[in-house]
């Protein structure tokens, strides 16, 4: 079962850093429905090129295999920092 979480308006370096702290395998799913592993660094640097304006994620939609990946993810997005930053 995949946990999906949408993200806005992210800092793309602090995302990256969180992605490397996840456990399970994380994939991004464009607009036009192309779905890759942000696991991997090749998909990583070509799925968030394909979303970044501005130095930022615009708009993109995140599947993750566990469920633990996918609240750190959502709270990524909805503070700004990660589970292991500093309150």
């Amino acid at each position: 079962m995949t946990h999906k979480v949408d993200l806005h308006n992210i800092n793309v370096s602090d995302f990256v850093k969180e992605l490397d702290n996840c456990k399970g395998e994380v994939y991004l799913t464009s607009p036009e429905g192309d779905k890759m592993n942000l696991k991997s660094a090749l998909c990583r640097v070509i799925g968030i090129t394909r979303l970044i304006e501005g130095g930022k994620i615009s708009n993109a939609v995140i599947e993750c295999e566990l469920q633990e990946d996918m609240t750190r993810l959502f709270r990524f997005n909805l503070y700004g920092k990660g589970a292991n930053d500093e309150k």
